[in-house]
């Protein structure tokens, strides 16, 4: 069909990519024609393949789909996005809509919804969850500062500040003055906690 819509299914789990993908097929007019299970190989099978528009899980190796989006975007901005997560945090939301996702649903969406999320982001318009929207709204952006993403994003591991400081490449004077100012933007009291909050809502 000329006017079938070409589906890249990017999740690192092979069943669900399976399983995404015999629903979608279902629909006469939507076709899967690649499927990858990292993230650094998404922009590549989506050249390939043709696709339309991708539909990317956000936790995979080799580049998370967020990062997949923001490369999709610079390399082929005429393929769409849309993120499909179990992960419906509300940081994740607006990363992924600033990184030029057109849109965004969690994985329990009905299929006929998803295919109607498809058809609406191939159409050009934007598609988002609403309830994780209306969470997003009520949690807010997200106070950390690039650094104070990066220098908690280390920290989740439970590592020393030497340890944080050398995975991020600052005096470990500078990692306790980032540490100090997201504990405090978390409302949190250590540096393990606000790294679980941050990573909860969404934020790194």
């Amino acid at each position: 069909m000329s006017d079938e819509i070409r589906l890249l299914l990017a999740d690192d789990q092979a069943l669900v990519r399976g399983a995404l993908a015999a629903l979608l097929d279902l629909e006469s007019d939507l076709r899967v024609v690649a499927q990858v299970g990292r993230g650094d190989e998404v922009v590549e099978a989506a050249r390939l393949a043709g696709a339309h528009v991708c539909l990317l899980d956000i936790e995979m190796p080799g580049a998370d789909g967020i990062e997949a989006v923001r490369r999709l975007t610079g390399e082929l901005p005429a393929v769409r996005s849309l993120i499909v997560t179990t992960f419906g945090r509300p940081g994740y939301l607006r990363r992924a809509i600033d990184a030029g996702a057109s849109g965004f649903v969690v994985k329990d969406t009905p299929a006929a919804e998803l295919a109607d999320a498809v058809r609406r982001v191939n159409a050009g318009l934007r598609v988002v969850d609403p309830m994780l929207a209306t969470e997003s709204l009520t949690t807010g952006d997200n106070p950390l500062t690039p650094r104070e993403a990066d220098v908690l994003r280390a920290a989740l591991s439970g590592g020393t500040v030497a340890v944080v400081a050398g995975a991020v490449h600052l005096s470990q004077g500078t990692v306790r003055n980032h540490l100090s100012s997201a504990i405090g933007k978390t409302g949190t009291s250590t540096r393990a906690e606000a790294a679980r909050v941050a990573h909860e809502r969404g934020w790194i």
